[in-house]
């Protein structure tokens, strides 16, 4: 009985210290995130739009030919 309290008070205490180490989050980056621009004004930004398009082969089934 006396381990199974030892262990609930040091798992609470894990978890406290989890918890609050997750909510003091500095807040430069808080406001870098913040200001991160979306992915499709970056798109525009960067002009992908005007890129070529390009051929991919599928090679995920091609086996190469095992010794005999």
């Amino acid at each position: 009985m006396h381990k199974m309290i030892t262990y609930a008070v040091a798992t609470l205490a894990v978890l406290g210290i989890a918890g609050w180490t997750m909510h003091t989050q500095p807040q430069s980056i808080q406001l870098s995130a913040a200001a991160m621009p979306s992915l499709v004004e970056l798109h525009a930004m960067a002009g992908a739009s005007n890129l070529p398009n390009q051929d991919i082969d599928d090679q995920s089934l091609i086996f190469t030919a095992g010794k005999r």
